[in-house]
């Protein structure tokens, strides 16, 4: 895979919903909103393994009057009615519904995860593990599992995701012993945390993470400050990846005034490099509803990983590219550009990196490893 390749690899039309775990039980008809956020690594024969977001919607979303939404239970996936009239469709990822003074969400698809095999450059599918896909388990994870981002630690793969239900907003944890059939090992975070990611090796012995707690209050920077408000990336540290103390320190912040000022987060796990660990994030730029999404990186140093060395948020390392889902015009339903970088292995002279582009498909870069210096 020459640098500076940039393609789709896995699109909404490459999943067989007849192979969904949701046809086990449900019969309303379905369709793949997106097929994107992969995590990504390197298995032992050399191939690549993304773990690909499936979101599933219905096709008729309202019927007679009332938004409906799939719900996992034990017994199998239902439907959920909430009257039309008693929401807010806005955004089309979500619908929301105001009780009291708390703003509560609903769904318009459900998350499940299919591990999709590459070759070793990523360039040609190989396998899709309809067999091996992961779907909610748990009362935790009633309306998905979202956005695995896989780490490789000691020998270990261990992936993080985030689990959604009425009950909380959680990250959840899966280990593997071969990179491909992966455990459940439960909730890591009980906060709401959308992007929590395990760096690629221990740091003075333990495992370390980026987080993202997420809330509703957030408090002013003074005004001489070079920090916007909001959601930033944390770090946090744990003896067995099951048990995780917050850094102290701050981690990377939004500055005022850039293009990610409305809220910064992990993206790609971070990887060990001469120079630091390479961390490569997400920034928000306010626009509509969603906002415009891009993929920047930052360096932090091996021994204290709270230690920015070096930081770049002025020229994005990925932004969204309209060229390569101008064939899935048709079902675009973002407002606004987005790339939301999830993986990245070594490749040599240049990294492989993985991405949703626009929310809905699995989008493989190859970056010159000169671009980092």
């Amino acid at each position: 895979m020459p640098a500076g390749d940039d393609h789709l690899i896995f699109r909404p039309l490459d999943v067989d919903l007849r192979r969904s775990p949701l046809r086990r039980s449900l019969d309303a008809p379905t369709r793949v909103l997106g097929a994107f956020n992969p995590g990504l690594t390197r298995l032992p024969s050399g191939h690549l393994l993304l773990m690909v977001r499936v979101a599933e919607a219905l096709v008729e979303p309202v019927v007679d009057g009332y938004a409906r939404a799939i719900r996992w239970t034990p017994e199998g996936y239902v439907l959920d009615r909430h009257t039309r009239a008693s929401v807010d469709m806005t955004d089309p990822r979500q619908f929301s519904r105001t009780v009291g003074t708390t703003r509560l969400l609903g769904l318009t698809s459900i998350s499940w995860l299919l591990p999709v095999e590459l070759s070793a450059d990523g360039r040609e599918v190989v396998a899709v593990h309809y067999e091996r896909a992961i779907e909610p388990a748990a009362s935790y994870q009633e309306y998905g599992v979202e956005d695995a981002r896989t780490s490789k630690v000691d020998g270990t793969w261990y992936m993080t995701t985030c689990s959604v239900s009425a009950e909380r907003h959680c990250t959840t944890l899966h280990v593997s012993e071969n990179g491909l059939d992966y455990e459940l090992k439960g909730i890591v975070l009980d906060h709401q945390n959308k992007d929590m990611v395990v760096f690629e090796g221990k740091v003075d012995g333990k495992f370390v993470a980026l987080t993202r707690p997420l809330g509703e209050v957030y408090f002013l920077y003074p005004e001489a400050s070079p920090y916007a408000g909001g959601p930033s990336i944390h770090l946090a540290a744990s003896p067995d990846a099951l048990h995780w103390k917050p850094f102290d320190q701050p981690g990377i912040r939004a500055r005022k005034g850039s293009t990610s000022s409305m809220k910064v987060g992990a993206g790609s796990p971070p990887i060990r490099t001469d120079r630091g660990w390479l961390v490569v994030y997400h920034g928000v730029e306010p626009r509509e509803t969603v906002g415009v999404y891009r993929s920047f990186w930052a360096l932090l140093d091996l021994d204290d990983p709270s230690r920015i060395l070096r930081i770049e948020d002025e020229r994005p390392l990925l932004e969204a590219n309209p060229s390569l889902t101008e064939p899935l015009a048709a079902q675009r339903y973002l407002p606004t550009p987005v790339v939301f970088t999830t993986g990245i292995v070594d490749a040599g002279d240049h990294y492989i990196v993985a991405s949703g582009e626009g929310d809905l498909a699995c989008r493989i870069t190859a970056v010159p490893k000169e671009r980092f210096s």
